[in-house]
């Protein structure tokens, strides 16, 4: 799947998401949540693998899960980065918006994009 594609696949589940919880995740209109889908991918490819790098050593302590915060950590800096229409409650709603994404990336990714 390449990047645009998974930018609009970010982008729809920012805005269900935005819908099922709106107490913890805003998203301002369509448009902000492809910005913030953009920004994302672009934070992804370009801080999330340092660190993951330095973060190595918890996350095999870990067993994986911190894993799951760095991608919470990618979301509290894409918001931080897209400003107030793209904003989170807390970290932990941060952390519950990570973990779904990654699932529907991950069905995505490998069951529909055959």
């Amino acid at each position: 799947m390449g990047f645009w594609q998974r930018a609009a696949v970010n982008a729809l589940t920012f805005i269900a998401l935005a819908g099922f919880f709106p107490e913890i995740f805003h998203v301002g209109s369509i448009w902000m949540a492809f910005v913030a889908a953009v920004v994302l991918g672009v934070l992804n490819m370009f801080v999330k693998p340092f660190l993951v790098l330095i973060s190595l050593p918890i996350t095999f302590l870990t067993l994986g899960f911190f894993y799951w915060v760095i991608n919470a950590l990618m979301l509290e800096m894409t918001s931080t980065f897209v400003g107030n229409a793209f904003e989170f409650a807390n970290f932990s709603s941060a952390l519950i918006v990570a973990l779904i994404l990654s699932v529907v990336n991950l069905v995505i990714t490998n069951y529909l994009a055959r």
